[in-house]
């Protein structure tokens, strides 16, 4: 990038006045861009920043300064946070590179690396836990990086990072990284009202342009007209005339099935026009855009895409990048036990490694996503099959995007993908260093709008919006460490609310609007005889009764009644001073005007009013639950202590924070042994597909059946408690894989265990997983006999595929 003469003087100006970036730009292998600058710039100088920028635009730069900076001073430490454990892995190995592993800790529930180390990479839960435990770890602390940021708007998950950004000291700068969102300004002044001196960096600009195609046949269009004369963003008149001859083939299809020569062949996807996949990596590799990652929407897609890559012989990859393949995957693969790699299908996975095609998803062994990872970093895999979770900060750029559908099915239907999860995904496109531009490529279907589709190329933006809610843990904490009153208004603070009061705002200004259109109304019906509100309102009522009477099927004393005050009403009506006017009729059209007004204003009142402090309606509807359990009790003055029972309460995390805490004191789960206890935790943790809710399923022989029934009943009460102070509820516990639990407890193998779940190997992993975080939990607050079967049971289930391969 060359500078201007201004820009060098303005640069070396800069450079003298802050010392320290100047020395941390000149180890970078890239020269600053411009709004990596400027926010290194705000951090130097004492304020914190949110910096929103599209994937591979090199935000991480930022954060990495915010490391420099705490290492320059002799004990100051730094905290980044991460929305998921791959991500955390990743920080660590990378700031171990750079800083020295004797610096850097790792911490994500299931893993304790050197926590004490001046730079400690952990998930966002795990600080929140820290914070509200207040522990000592956060002595020294100068830099917290909130990675993802974004992250909170996810409605399981998202209210940790406003419970981090509200309750971190006030002396902690904060590094917040987004992904380009259309309101970063407004969560910027958020971020300024609770945090104090922040500064919003957003930049649009991608270092590495995208190009967009479209691939029709054997052929890659562009989505967007390149000639000199194109507006920006035009799309390629080649893509709109093909739309419409292939539309017209449709239709005319179509007339013939109705005729009964070509029946059903419009349903039939039209096979000329796609390519299969190894004619479309083929392609790829033959117009050099390899290394590409192609993003199907479903686990079982990419696996069967990958199977049908290798079915067709293709290989991607030499005999010296076979072996460097070979060398990696067996080191990193060496702890896992012989027995269990049939049951993992390695040897299969292995020979699609060596060909340079893998899949990347969630149902995966953690160890197995992990080296397709490092394998495409290191450019020795050429295609990689993912689901769109990859798209969520894991480093994996590359040449080039794939895209074989733009629609996903997202639990309950099929939908169209967001324009933000779009940029996600082909953000992925192009190498910063290596690439001068990155491809993105999406596979032709009938029906394909080219118009949509360059709408959605073209908005690089979503909105963040909050999905904080106050939660049973979340109150006897604050409640504790604040009091009611003061918890109230920390709430007050938080983002959910900060929105909720700007769209009042929108709202008060609508409702003023409503109320000039009504007072003209109002002006345009006065009638000089009288009060012609009082008449419409009459005329409306005969209208409501009249409608009353001609639905349903109403009793005969329920007909009399109405009869009786429809007499009476249109009695008053004409007798009223407003029946005789003139104008009644002119009159009245403006009146209903007034009335149809009146009920949408009388609606905007109610949002307003449902809207002002719903945050702290909702903890005090949480609170009044805590109360009527015993979990909080009065201490006088209105406010409100925890009690014996609260204080096992804060100390459990979770969905079923309240649920665990009740079982905990009434001893639902005295007596439970350790494959027991660790069957219950995976009821506790599971969360059930729509088809298993119902389902009659193998459980544990003896005492689990009656703790099961105890727990139920007391989720049951629970449900019926929270239904009554006006809160959601939950979904009643499900034991699908309690069996499952209970045999890997008590030393099954990984295939039989595998095969009574009808679980992927990576999903039990993360259910394990979440099954050892809540035994963890229990085992610190139950008493002595029940923590000592959680901390057996930890022992049990902690071993073979849960923790071969994993860090530390």
């Amino acid at each position: 990038m060359s500078l201007s003469p201004a820009e060098r003087y303005a640069l070396s100006r800069q450079q003298r006045r802050q010392p320290r970036l100047g020395e941390f730009a000149a180890e970078q292998r890239f020269d600053l861009d411009p709004f990596q600058r400027a926010a290194c710039a705000a951090l130097d100088e004492g304020r914190s920043v949110l910096v929103a920028a599209p994937t591979g635009a090199g935000k991480t730069i930022v954060a990495e300064f915010a490391v420099y900076l705490a290492m320059q001073s002799t004990d100051a430490k730094v905290f980044y946070t991460t929305p998921i454990k791959a991500l955390s892995n990743q920080k660590f190995q990378e700031l171990g590179d750079r800083w020295g592993a004797d610096q850097v800790g790792l911490l994500t529930g299931d893993t304790n690396v050197n926590s004490n180390a001046r730079i400690v990479v952990m998930t966002t839960e795990v600080l929140r836990n820290m914070l509200y435990a207040d522990s000592p770890l956060l002595d020294r602390l100068a830099f917290v990086v909130m990675d993802e940021v974004h992250y909170l708007a996810d409605r399981f998950r998202g209210a940790v990072w406003e419970e981090v950004i509200i309750h971190l000291p006030e002396d902690v700068r904060l590094v917040s990284l987004s992904a380009t969102v259309s309101n970063a300004e407004e969560f910027g002044d958020w971020l300024q009202t609770v945090r104090g001196d922040t500064d919003v960096i957003v930049s649009e600009e991608r270092p590495v342009p995208l190009e967009q195609h479209v691939l029709v046949r054997q052929k890659l269009i562009d989505l967007f007209d390149s000639s000199g004369q194109a507006a920006t963003h035009r799309v390629n008149p080649e893509l709109k005339q093909l739309a419409r001859a292939r539309g017209r083939s449709i239709d005319s299809r179509s007339q013939r099935g109705r005729r009964g020569g070509d029946r059903g062949r419009f349903h039939r996807p039209d096979q000329g026009a796609r390519m299969d996949r190894p004619e479309a990596i083929a392609m790829l590799q033959a117009k050099h855009l390899l290394p590409a990652i192609v993003f199907i929407f479903s686990r079982a897609g990419c696996d069967q895409a990958v199977r049908q890559v290798l079915r067709s012989g293709i290989r991607l990859t030499d005999a010296s990048e076979r072996e460097q393949i070979r060398q990696i995957v067996e080191g990193r693969a060496r702890q896992l036990r012989d027995e269990d790699l049939a049951v993992l299908g390695y040897w299969e996975w292995l020979e699609g490694l060596e060909r340079g095609v893998a899949a990347h998803h969630a149902g995966m062994l953690p160890v197995f996503k992990e080296i397709v990872e490092e394998l495409f970093q290191e450019k020795l895999l050429k295609v990689v099959f993912a689901t769109e979770t990859l798209a969520l900060g894991v480093n994996m750029p590359a040449r080039s995007v794939v895209l074989e559908k733009l629609e996903k099915f997202n639990g309950e239907a099929r939908v169209p993908i967001t324009p933000g999860e779009y940029t996600q995904l082909t953000g992925r496109a192009g190498r910063r260093g290596i690439d001068i531009e990155g491809h993105s490529v999406i596979h032709w279907v009938d029906g394909l709008d080219p118009e949509a589709v360059a709408s959605l190329a073209s908005r690089r933006s979503y909105p963040l919006n909050s999905s904080f809610k106050p939660t049973y843990n979340m109150a006897v904490n604050l409640i504790e460490q604040f009091g009611r009153e003061r918890t109230r208004q920390v709430l007050e603070l938080s983002f959910a609310q900060f929105q909720a009061d700007r769209a009042v705002v929108d709202l008060a200004r609508t409702l003023r609007k409503q109320e000039e259109s009504m007072a003209g109304y109002e002006q345009a019906m006065r009638c000089h005889l009288g009060d012609f509100a009082e008449y419409s309102g009459l005329r409306r009522r005969i209208g409501e009764l009249e409608r009353q009477g001609s639905k349903g099927n109403p009793t005969h004393a329920q007909r009399e009644r109405m009869q009786r005050e429809l007499n009476a009403v249109r009695k008053q009506m004409r007798s009223h001073p407003c029946h005789g006017c003139a104008e009644r009729e002119a009159h009245s059209r403006w009146a209903e005007r007034w009335w149809r007004l009146k009920k949408e204003h009388d609606q905007l009142q109610g949002q307003i009013r449902s809207r002002t402090g719903q945050v702290a309606k909702r903890f005090d509807r949480v609170t009044d639950v805590l109360q009527r359990l015993g979990y909080l009790e009065p201490a006088g003055g209105g406010e409100l202590v925890s009690t014996a029972a609260g204080r096992i309460l804060k100390r459990i995390y979770g969905e079923r924070d309240l649920l665990v805490a009740e079982c905990l004191r009434r001893g639902h789960w005295e007596g439970l042994d350790a494959a027991n206890l660790a069957a219950m935790a995976a009821t506790l943790v599971y969360e059930p597909r729509r088809d298993d809710r119902g389902v009659e399923y193998r459980l544990p022989r003896g005492i689990f059946r009656s703790a099961l029934e105890r727990t139920t009943d007391a989720w049951a009460e629970l449900d019926d408690l929270e239904r009554d102070h006006r809160l959601p509820g939950s979904e009643v516990p499900s034991p699908a894989l309690a069996n499952a639990m209970w045999s890997w407890a008590r030393g099954v193998g990984l295939g039989t265990v595998l095969e009574d779940t009808d679980l992927a190997a990576g999903d039990f992993v993360r259910l394990t997983k979440q099954v050892i975080d809540l035994l963890d939990q229990v085992s610190i607050v139950a008493d002595a006999e029940l923590g000592t079967a959680a901390r057996a049971a930890i022992d049990g289930v902690r071993r073979g595929v849960v923790v071969d391969g994993t860090v530390g």
